[in-house]
């Protein structure tokens, strides 16, 4: 349903806190990694308020963060589509002009067989994958086509195609596993051949660039987009909303939507100050939280239980900021025994002085199962919190 003529204005503040990744399942040797966390803020927020699980896509549907994201913020995820690559360039402020097709590449090591041994190259360092972006951006030239690359953070970088005739409907050359050789980038739509070609040749050179580095010797790229326009959140929700983010991804979707992306925080404690020096300028803060979907992809158990407890540290003093609503959910679930993304349903909270209290006392998949809120699509979960916050009026006479 479109929320935007029930918006009504109202003096409330709003607070998302986003575990990305959050979600995981129970196994016979152990609980989900926030069922087992020591996490008493968030089970208290859970004893206080009402809880459920969240589908970021649909049942069975594995998201990407981009789709995932999406659905947080009340845009259907099937309807508004975003590949990974616009995403990335709103989030280094690389203005994609009409015709140019973006990717996000992952710096990766190549095994001697040709094989993908690692897929983030080790997750190599900030400094040591800037020298090696510096060499693709001084080495790689295809007659015809402006190339343009950024580095966004440790493995992660952005590859921007510049030129004539260029379409974006292509297939990843990222088959997201290892031991597999990277895909050839396949064209969709017979407009897309001569994209796909010059990929193909983009990723050659850069193996050869690359051959004598001792981790990051190859380039996988995904999530081929252009510049697109989505419906601002303001004009959709009423809100003066702002994002606190550390990773660049992040802070583009949010841009895209119109949010204002706030400060360069680096962690918890400069995202905690960012949210405490703009407290009164916004009504609507997305805080994310990138360290359990890292933990989850490296198959890290007790690293992601550590950063789910890491966040919980922090909420007696988001509490005390005062917000009327609070709502705790992932983008989507990358349980540490798949490390990867899955279609399990995100665990999810609200809280505020009107939601009620169900029966769940503790924050975890397997209780919050039976809370109020169901299983439902996540893109219901921000009609929930402006009726929280007082900020949807009634449906009909």
């Amino acid at each position: 349903m479109d929320l935007t003529p029930l918006i009504q204005p109202a003096d409330s503040k709003l607070l998302l806190l986003v575990l990305d990744g959050l979600g995981g399942y129970a196994d016979a040797e152990h609980g989900t990694e926030l069922e087992e966390a020591t996490a008493p803020h968030l089970d208290a927020l859970a004893a206080e308020g009402t809880s459920g699980l969240c589908e970021p896509v649909g049942p069975g549907i594995t998201p990407g963060s981009g789709p995932g994201h999406l659905g947080l913020f009340g845009y259907d995820p099937e309807v508004f589509e975003l590949g990974r690559g616009a995403l990335s360039a709103a989030g280094l402020d690389v203005e994609l002009r009409a015709g140019d097709v973006a990717a996000r590449g992952n710096l990766c090591t190549i095994a001697p067989d040709g094989t993908i041994a690692d897929r983030r190259a080790g997750r190599v360092p900030d400094d040591e994958a800037r020298l090696v972006i510096d060499k693709l951006e001084a080495g790689v030239h295809i007659d015809g086509v402006e190339i343009v690359f950024r580095h966004e953070r440790e493995h992660r970088c952005l590859v921007v195609l510049r030129g004539d005739g260029l379409d974006p409907h292509l297939g990843d050359t990222d088959p997201q596993q290892i031991g597999v050789a990277p895909l050839d980038p396949e064209p969709r739509t017979p407009e897309a051949k001569r994209t796909a070609e010059i990929v193909a040749e983009l990723a050659g050179q850069a193996r050869t660039l690359l051959a004598d580095e001792p981790k990051a010797n190859g380039l996988l790229l995904r999530g081929f987009d252009t510049h697109r326009e989505l419906p601002q959140y303001a004009d959709r929700y009423g809100l003066r909303a702002a994002a606190i983010a550390v990773y660049p991804m992040y802070r583009g979707i949010a841009r895209l939507l119109g949010m204002d992306v706030l400060g360069a925080p680096t962690g918890l404690d400069d995202q905690l100050g960012i949210l405490r020096d703009a407290w009164n300028d916004y009504d609507y803060f997305f805080f994310h939280h990138k360290g359990t979907d890292s933990a989850g992809e490296d198959g890290d158990r007790p690293r992601k239980i550590a950063a789910i407890e890491a966040l919980d540290s922090i909420v007696p003093q988001l509490r005390d900021l005062g917000p009327d609503v609070i709502a705790v959910t992932g983008d989507h679930s990358t349980p540490s025994q798949m490390a990867a993304h899955s279609w399990h349903p995100v665990p999810t909270l609200v809280w505020s002085e009107r939601c009620g209290r169900d029966s769940v006392e503790q924050f975890g998949e397997r209780w919050c199962r039976h809370g109020d809120l169901g299983i439902r699509p996540m893109k219901d979960l921000m009609a929930f919190m402006l009726a929280n916050a007082g900020r949807l009026q009634k449906y009909g006479a």
